[in-house]
């Protein structure tokens, strides 16, 4: 008899489906191994909020108590940031945590899962995991890579994180026929610089293509999401150049401590959040909304995974673009209401 998933939706979420409003999933691996409470929470809260601003509704996904939660309230964003307990999860450990009844965090490759099971088709992240640098020798490479030609969700984010090995992850997405789409520029950006050297494959300057390339995989039943990488902000990055010294010497530290597996991301991007002084967190956070609060933005700050998720997302999910058979629409439902509420014609 085929077992039920125990799934629970955020009220937020729910709203925003019933309305027909875009949602856009946020991982939580970064909020339980990527940072102390309470920056934390801190963090999260202001990538939900940033996304709210945008007009889209945000859904953090995570595993809580056996329970695959699609959006977290408030009172379990904070349980979340505070739990010291969590696993990491990916494809492989998914299923058990459910079914074991515990907790933990999804990485890029779970939160795809989880978002291509409940129909939610864009996807936000600071970087992705692919092919580790020595992987040779350790064959360290990120489930994330296979999950691309998976699952039919269109990540956006900052490009892979540079602590990896960018040739060769990219090399790799290339064999399992995801497309990566840099948008607005012709490189490449790495994580928390806006250049990595390496020229994108596709480039597209438009949300409303990048979401009818989404829909048009669909409609060709070609299976699998697709990358669209999105640069850091030109006032936040931290160039090629100083960040290169900072991730060779987290490398070292963590073969000189024979760190492996899955503990291998945090172990480096913390250490390098050490070395930079705190500059790599302040530039993780800004890819995801641009300049904090206070600060204003500037003519020359444009990037940001938040300038892209915003249109990318509407359009995708049918508003003011195409249908799920890659077909223009003239108007998303929703809009249509706002227009008839407003004493305008159709």
């Amino acid at each position: 008899m085929p077992q039920m998933v125990p799934m629970i939706y955020a009220p937020e979420v729910l709203a925003a489906r019933a309305e027909g409003r875009p949602i856009v999933a946020l991982e939580s691996t970064i909020i339980t191994h990527g940072m102390p409470f309470p920056d934390n929470q801190i963090m999260a809260k202001r990538v939900e909020q940033d996304l709210r601003d945008m007009g889209v509704c945000p859904a953090t996904i995570a595993v809580m108590e056996g329970n695959i939660h699609i959006g977290l309230t408030a009172q379990n964003l904070e349980r979340l940031a505070k739990t010291k307990e969590a696993a990491k999860l990916s494809r492989a450990d998914l299923a058990v945590c459910v079914a074991a009844g515990t907790t933990g965090a999804t990485t890029v490759a779970a939160t795809m899962i989880c978002a291509a099971i409940t129909g939610i088709k864009v996807f936000a992240t600071g970087g992705i995991g692919g092919v580790h640098r020595g992987a040779s020798e350790s064959f360290d490479v990120s489930a994330d890579l296979r999950e691309f030609a998976l699952s039919s969700v269109t990540v956006v984010c900052a490009g892979a994180k540079a602590i990896l090995d960018l040739p060769k992850t990219f090399e790799l997405l290339e064999t399992y026929g995801v497309p990566v789409i840099a948008f607005g520029q012709d490189q490449i950006p790495a994580f928390w610089s806006r250049e990595s050297g390496l020229i994108a494959p596709l480039r597209m300057d438009d949300p409303k293509a990048i979401a009818r390339a989404h829909q048009m995989r669909a409609a060709l039943g070609l299976a699998g999401g697709q990358l669209v990488v999105n640069p850091i902000p030109y006032i936040d990055e931290i160039p090629n150049h100083e960040i290169e010294p900072a991730i060779l010497a987290a490398l070292a530290q963590a073969q000189a401590q024979s760190i492996s597996a899955k503990k291998v991301t945090p172990f480096l991007l913390d250490y390098i959040f050490q070395i930079t002084k705190g500059r790599s967190l302040a530039a993780n956070i800004a890819r995801w909304a641009g300049p904090p609060a206070g600060r204003p933005a500037r003519a020359d700050a444009a990037g940001g995974v938040g300038s892209a998720v915003r249109l990318v997302a509407r359009r995708a999910a049918g508003c003011r673009g195409v249908d799920q058979n890659g077909v223009r629409r003239r108007r998303c439902r929703p809009a249509a209401r706002r227009r008839r509420r407003a004493g305008k014609p159709k």
